[in-house]
């Protein structure tokens, strides 16, 4: 066998994967088969870990468990409640993290034909949040709160392998730190124990192609933007 072609083929599969994958906001309602999350779930268990500790545990609602918890997340969200965060949230986006955003953003809201400054349409678009943007099946990710930052920053490895999974296998999702905002209530509907911490969901099934709001792509800064060598 050639290792030079193997290595190759196998970076080209990681590549496309990469450049393939986005969030998706518009999901059908064709359910996954259990069978392929579970497959999903043994690949994403071969995430590393700090010490290999391994924290994170994950909670999957379908069918009517889905709808119930969709139910009670969109009705605190939309009643303006105050947000419930287990992990603080970034504090301020400065520079070139708010020009990100911003591109992000306005992406997002002209391909839905929202105009620029209409608040009351950004509000409505960020409550799709807690619909699952539609998706058949939800995810909340969760760790043990003595592990603190690093638990959480190994929940954040796992979740970027469960979506390139889930991308291998056809499927389409989303990782959502909007849920996080609600982890109060995510601890009493499941029933978590006190010292669980809500890292984020991710949103999962098959995307709706044909839906515009699938359409547009966000953009990556350079390696030149991101990386300092020191030899």
């Amino acid at each position: 066998m050639d290792v030079t072609v193997n290595q190759q083929d196998r970076i080209d599969v990681l590549e496309d994967l990469l450049n393939e994958r986005y969030s998706v906001r518009a999901f059908l309602p064709r359910e996954v088969p259990r069978e392929t999350i579970e497959h999903i779930l043994k690949v994403s268990q071969r995430t590393a870990s700090w010490c290999n500790s391994q924290p994170w545990q994950v909670l999957i609602a379908s069918g009517e468990a889905k709808e119930t918890f969709r139910k009670a997340i969109y009705a605190e969200a939309a009643s303006g409640a105050k947000d419930d965060h287990d992990f603080p949230p970034p504090r301020e986006y400065l520079g070139v993290y708010l020009e990100r955003r911003r591109e992000s953003g306005f992406q997002l809201y002209n391909t839905l034909g929202i105009a620029r400054g209409d608040k009351m349409a950004y509000a409505k678009q960020a409550l799709e949040n807690y619909n699952f943007f539609g998706a058949p099946h939800v995810a909340v990710i969760h760790t043990d709160e003595p592990l603190g930052v690093y638990g959480a920053v190994d929940c954040g490895a796992y979740v970027s392998n469960f979506m390139l999974a889930a991308q291998a296998l056809g499927l389409g999702t989303i990782p959502q730190a909007a849920l996080a905002r609600h982890s109060g209530l995510i601890r009493r509907h499941f029933n978590l124990a006190d010292d669980r911490r809500v890292v984020c969901g991710i949103s999962f099934g098959y995307a709706d192609h044909a839906h515009k709001v699938n359409s547009y792509r966000t953009s990556r800064a350079s390696v030149a933007d991101t990386v300092t060598f020191v030899d």
